[in-house]
Parts: structure tokens; C-alpha cells; sequence
């Protein structure tokens, strides 16, 4: 039995699929499912009822499951001790704005598997954040939106979307319905950042209004998002696009927070790696409990 057999099968259990699987491993799909079946012949059982429709665990998978996490787990846990003897005890990761509490799951997860290891986060413009995970400056980067071009050196690992909500002030009639259309809000003035601070942001609001068949009419100049709820709040009737999860971190008594009706609106979320070098496994176990925790959105939706 081997390590690799055990990324491969628990890849395959958490995902349900084969395909998801091996983008998470960085991995051809014909080599997870021969790694698999290797495991299963030396275990002389089936692991996955495996049809085209689904994946699913057998009562055997499901009693393996739990025994391979722990072998994987003590894995990460002689690599984070090796890493600290060696002082390479510092994980370099680009972050975003917006993640809130997801966040902090994640290194409070990662404290837990590694504690010799220190997460070290960079909040940098998207181009420079590429720039410095393919010259090594950063071990790996969250991002938004579509993926970049000529990114030839990089993998992008999909994680949760980021759902976006709209801030309008508390005192408007808008304010009262639970959840809005887009074109609810054609009439007033819109704030948002500047394009090159945050493209596939304004690219993705911009683009829903169009289809909603209006042109935003351009609000004053979005600076911080502190100061910009504020003066919704207080001024003018204006409108933003607020991250779901930092909206659970504002208190404005003024400011009122809705969803969007079904679809709304999300941004795809992806965690940025170098090809050609191990995926960090424990930033994604980190993320997966992350992902796997409820959260205000999941009650919401």
C-alpha cells in the first residue's frame, strides 16, 4: 500500500468523482482510477461502486475512509515536523477580501495539522499575486473569476463561489422586499471599485445589468468599502455589491444587505498552484473543513 494510492482514494471519496478528483491532485483521471484500483486489489475489495451516473463508497470504502485519513493526517504531520527542523516552517499565501470567516477556518485548521507552520498572507492586485506564485514568492493564491490568460505555469483548483449581496440603504422601500432583480435598481446610482483594482468583479456586475437590460448610472467614487456603506447609509440613495461574508462582518444600522433572486450573483473562486510541484494538501484539507462547515449562506439559500 502506498501513499499515493491513499491521496488517490481519498480524493475520490471526498469528490465523488474521478474527473474532480484528479484536478484536485493535479493528476491524469486514468491515473487516479489506476492508483484506485491498485489499492483495491491489494485491500481484495471493492471500494467504489463505480456506474456511469455515480460514484459512490461501498460499506468497505466507508470503513477505509476513516483508517486512510489518519495515515494521511500522521503524513502531514511528519512533513510540517521535517519542515520546522529545516526552517522552512513559513506557507506563503495570496489572499482576497471577502473569504470573512471561511478564513479563518482555514488557518485555524491549518494551525491544527501543522503547527510548526506559519500561514504568511500577501493581499496583493491579482497580477502581481500570479507574478510571484510563478516565481516562487508565494507557495500558492487565492483568485476570482475567470481564469487568466497565459498562465501556462499555473493550476487552478476550483473552490466555493463567493455569493454577492446588494447594499442599499436601510431606508429605501427596496430595502423592505427580501430579495431584489437586478433591474429593481436601474434607477439608482451605483458604486464600484475601480476596474483595475478588481476586473472580474466589475466585469461580473456590469454584465448582469446589461442582461437585465439596463446601464448602471454611475454613483460617486467607491474608495474603502468601510467609508463607501457609510455614505450609503447616510447620503443619497445609492447602491454596491457587497461579499456575503463581509456583510456578516458589518454592523450599519443605516446599510441593508439582500440577496439577489435565483440565480444572484457569485464570483468562482479558485486556489492558484505551480504546475510541476505538489499540490499543498494541507491547505486543501484546511479548505475542505472550511467548505464543509455550515455556514450564513447555507441557511440562507
Amino acid at each position: 500500500m502506498e501513499l499515493r494510492q491513499l491521496h488517490c482514494f481519498v480524493a475520490v471519496a471526498e469528490e465523488l468523482h474521478f474527473g474532480r478528483a484528479a484536478d484536485r491532485l493535479l493528476l491524469g483521471q486514468p491515473a487516479v482510477s489506476q492508483q484506485v484500483r491498485r489499492l483495491e486489489r491489494e485491500l481484495k475489495a471493492e471500494l467504489f461502486d463505480r456506474s456511469p451516473r455515480h460514484v459512490r463508497l461501498t460499506p468497505a470504502g466507508e470503513l477505509f475512509l476513516p483508517a486512510a485519513r489518519r495515515v494521511l493526517d500522521a503524513e502531514q504531520a511528519a512533513r510540517a515536523a521535517v519542515a520546522g527542523l529545516s526552517g522552512n516552517d513559513v506557507f506563503r499565501l495570496g489572499t482576497i477580501t471577502g473569504l470573512g470567516e471561511q478564513l479563518d477556518r482555514i488557518l485555524e485548521a491549518y494551525q491544527r495539522h501543522a503547527p510548526a507552520i506559519r500561514v504568511e498572507l500577501q493581499a496583493l492586485p491579482v497580477a502581481e499575486r500570479l507574478a510571484r506564485l510563478t516565481d516562487g514568492r508565494l507557495d500558492a493564491a487565492f483568485v476570482r473569476g475567470a481564469i487568466p490568460e497565459h498562465s501556462p505555469g499555473l493550476r487552478f483548483l476550483p473552490v466555493r463561489p463567493e455569493t454577492l449581496l446588494i447594499a442599499l440603504p436601510a431606508r429605501h422601500p427596496l430595502a423592505e422586499r427580501p430579495e431584489l432583480e437586478l433591474a429593481d435598481l436601474a434607477a439608482l446610482p451605483l458604486r464600484l471599485t475601480a476596474r483595475r483594482d478588481h476586473p472580474a468583479l466589475v466585469d461580473l456586475v456590469l454584465t448582469a445589468c446589461r442582461e437585465a437590460g439596463f446601464r448602471p448610472v454611475p454613483g460617486p467614487a467607491f474608495s474603502t468599502l468601510q467609508d463607501t456603506l457609510a455614505s450609503i447609509g447616510t447620503g443619497a440613495a445609492t447602491w454596491t455589491v457587497v461579499y456575503a461574508a463581509n456583510a456578516r462582518m458589518v454592523r450599519l444600522p443605516r446599510v441593508a444587505f439582500r440577496p439577489l433572486s435565483p440565480p444572484g450573483l457569485t464570483l468562482p473562486t479558485a486556489l492558484a498552484v505551480r504546475r510541476g510541484t505538489p499540490p499543498p494538501g494541507l491547505l486543501l484539507d484546511a479548505y475542505r473543513a472550511a467548505r464543509s462547515a455550515p455556514t450564513c449562506d447555507d441557511h440562507d439559500s
